[in-house]
């Protein structure tokens, strides 16, 4: 079994694990549905740091940067159920059923759902799926069950309307703010322009005028230079933070490190 596994592919995952394990960077296009079976789910975004064990549920905004950390606990393993809440399927759901967004949400991204027997039965039910006991889960079926899950959120809480059926694209927000808060995510210029609600075009113009510098370049100055805070006055090793940065390598960190401070980090 790959893990995760697609119980419907790009819809529905089940992860399995029995050693911990750490994703640098995830990106979420879409709103996410995490239940957590057993183990523990930590989520660490640039505003929220969120975990949940076993029989809790997260639910997850989209256009986020944010690390996952997928813990095993004594005992027992990591397990968990993620449903992609994909906008399609929205728009198909608000369609069908003449659900609109009151307001714009503006709220947290990220909310714990309380407790609630309709969703623990509702995940119970699809874990014969995710555990191959059940056979496959065919498109139809998974279309169904998808659609289960978003009504009963909505019974659970209903103000989760707003969370789930605004499809206005992410208005432009404070880029200063936002760079400040997200420098050390390893992801393309363009997907950053895309989380502040701009082109690519405005994004570099708007940068300029904030920072004075172009994006690549000051990103790199950014990670360099909290490196070298973190090395010099918290005695971390280069080897324990350079992918918190945002490097790809240690040798690429080493070299950007040494042509910037005209000495190497472990130095």
């Amino acid at each position: 079994m790959t893990n995760p596994a697609e119980i419907l592919p790009g819809v529905i995952f089940y992860a399995y694990l029995s050693t911990e394990r750490k994703d640098k960077v995830c990106f979420w296009a879409n709103h996410a549905m995490v239940m957590m079976v057993s183990g523990q789910f930590n989520l660490e975004t640039s505003g929220q740091s969120i975990s949940i064990k076993a029989s809790e549920m997260l639910l997850i905004g989209k256009n986020q940067l944010g690390t996952l950390t997928k813990t095993p606990l004594p005992g027992q393993d990591y397990e968990s159920i993620v449903i992609s809440l994909q906008e399609d399927l929205l728009r198909k759901i608000a369609l069908e059923e003449k659900i609109t967004a009151d307001s714009k949400y503006t709220g947290r991204p990220n909310i714990q759902i309380p407790s609630n027997t309709f969703l623990q039965g509702f995940f119970q039910s699809i874990m014969p799926y995710a555990r191959g006991a059940a056979g496959t889960l065919n498109e139809e079926m998974g279309t169904l069950k998808v659609k289960e899950a978003v009504k009963l959120l909505l019974h659970t809480l209903p103000v989760l309307r707003n969370f789930l059926f605004d499809f206005s694209e992410p208005h432009k927000i404070d880029l200063e703010r936002f760079m400040v808060g997200n420098y050390h995510f390893n992801v393309p210029v363009e997907k950053f322009a895309q989380l502040t609600g701009r082109s690519l075009a405005g994004f570099k113009r708007d940068f300029q005028k904030t920072f004075n510098a172009p994006p690549r370049r000051w990103l790199q100055d950014k990670r360099l230079n909290e490196a070298k805070h973190l090395i010099e006055h918290k005695h971390q090793k280069p080897s324990a933070i350079y992918l918190d940065l945002g490097f790809e390598s240690l040798s690429h960190f080493s070299y950007s490190f040494k042509k910037k401070f005209g000495k190497a980090p472990t130095a």
